[in-house]
């Protein structure tokens, strides 16, 4: 079947032409199916890669979302405290205001009795002054002994002459 001579060799280069050809097509058709398969490929990972950040997404924001309940419910919280904490600062202030007034201002009942007492004492003194009981009193000595101008060439009375008339200032 070989055929010798040119014609044999071209119909081998023919023949090895026409399979490098089948070869090429083949090979293009593989690469064509490979390059058909990469894009299904692509477009899977993309599908995938975007499930999967949407999946991260929709996690984080659950987080997000449950972190922003848990300060609202920490500012709800810290709210009522501080108003709790500024009822009590008041009330004790206010407390301590009213314990204050009731302590140093004295009541009606006790301002009537002081005014009683100042009239009765009033009346003393204009009821003293009358009789001359208006003395020129002095603490005398080291040791601070309160004493009395007396008219010394007056009567002395009492039993033992102890005592002397007053002399009026």
């Amino acid at each position: 079947m070989d055929e010798p001579g040119p014609m044999g060799d071209a119909l081998k280069a023919g023949l090895l032409m026409e399979a490098a050809q089948a070869q090429q097509r083949l090979g293009e058709q593989a690469l064509g199916r490979l390059d058909e398969h990469l894009r299904g490929l692509d477009t899977l990972v993309r599908e995938e890669v975007a499930r999967a950040v949407t999946e991260c997404l929709g996690a984080l924001q659950a987080e997000m979302d449950q972190a922003a309940g848990a300060l609202r419910r920490l500012r709800r919280s810290a709210d009522l405290r501080l108003t709790l904490y500024s009822l009590a600062v008041t009330t004790v202030s206010l407390a301590m205001g009213l314990a204050a007034v009731r302590v140093f201002v004295p009541s009606r009942q006790q301002i009537e009795i002081l005014r009683a007492r100042r009239a009765a004492f009033e009346a003393d003194i204009r009821h003293l002054r009358e009789f001359g009981g208006s003395v020129d009193l002095r603490r005398c000595g080291t040791r601070g002994r309160l004493c009395v101008r007396v008219r010394r060439g007056g009567p002395a009375y009492g039993p033992g002459g102890q005592f002397l008339p007053v002399e009026p200032p």
